[in-house]
């Protein structure tokens, strides 16, 4: 089993010509969702509201196939992230965060021990900034990296926090990972001045055994210590990108475990990395090809036959 940990919320997505809906979002939560599609046995920690909101975001989580059982209900009402999508499909966010639920996720709130089948947990975006939510998670992080792998998306969210106080908390995580996956963009916010090649080099000589480094329509650049890969990514008519790191994030989980690698000792060849990669570009641009974080279903990624 998956276990993703971090925030549920309410995306109030504004299109380029003025209109407005609200779609159930967070990073973690599409993720958990885009697994549960994909035929991965998962389950959401995180703090959900009772309100209405909260509720619906509970039932999407059971629709999809995440599990419930790690995850708490509070009073506090749902956050809300007001995203503007630009004419190229790019969303940009602001959050609405005052007491709301996704940041009160205590370290009470934690099991104190995670099952026997729990091999993974994920986790970045919100999960490492906003408090007491971000020092939970990295104690739980602390308390499991030896036992599990961990798979770091920091998904950086800038000015939310000081930068010199949200660098240090996502290089400490990414010291007890084995998979590091993020934008061209995260990897240049958390190495300035660097190529993101060389930010790569230096994690997977950390210990790192794995780093992603997606870069929208041109691709993915993986790196292992003794392989880097480039791949482009499938051409699609993009409606937005909401929620497509989320779903190359969770393919990637879902082909490992698939395949019986969703290990803390993670190693694979070069095919395999390949077939990876190919998988998670392929969730991305199915998600980018439709509005919102709609991921796909393990059927919509396997070939015909």
């Amino acid at each position: 089993m998956v276990v993703v940990c971090g925030e549920a919320l309410i995306d109030l997505i504004r299109t380029g010509d003025g209109a407005q809906h609200a779609a159930p979002g967070g990073g973690p939560f599409n993720t958990a969702r885009a697994l549960g599609r994909l035929g991965v046995p998962v389950a959401f920690l995180g703090h959900l509201s009772d309100d209405e909101h909260g509720r619906e975001l509970a039932r999407q989580l059971v629709a999809d196939g995440a599990s419930l059982e790690l995850a708490t209900i509070g009073r506090e009402k749902t956050t809300i992230a007001r995203a503007e999508v630009d004419t190229e499909g790019v969303a940009r966010y602001r959050f609405e965060l005052e007491g709301t639920s996704a940041p009160n996720l205590t370290p009470a709130m934690l099991p104190q021990r995670l099952a026997s089948d729990v091999n993974a947990l994920h986790l970045g975006s919100l999960g490492l900034v906003l408090e007491p939510m971000a020092s939970t998670l990295i104690e739980l992080v602390e308390r499991e990296h030896e036992n599990r792998l961990v798979m770091l998306d920091p998904n950086i969210r800038p000015g939310l926090i000081a930068d010199d106080v949200y660098r240090e908390r996502v290089h400490r995580v990414a010291g007890h990972s084995t998979i590091v996956k993020g934008s061209q963009e995260d990897f240049a916010w958390l190495h300035p001045g660097l190529d993101y090649r060389v930010a790569a080099r230096r994690l997977i000589d950390s210990g790192v055994r794995l780093v992603v480094v997606t870069r929208g329509a041109r691709g993915a650049y993986w790196a292992t210590r003794n392989f880097e890969v480039m791949s482009e990514a499938p051409a699609v008519e993009v409606v937005d990108t909401i929620g497509a790191g989320d779903a190359f994030g969770a393919a990637l989980l879902a082909w490992l475990h698939d395949h019986d690698a969703l290990t803390r000792d993670l190693s694979l060849d070069r095919d395999e990395l390949r077939a990876a990669l190919d998988y998670a570009n392929l969730a991305a641009a199915i998600t980018c090809s439709r509005a919102g974080a709609d991921p796909p279903w393990k059927g919509e990624l396997t070939p015909p036959t």
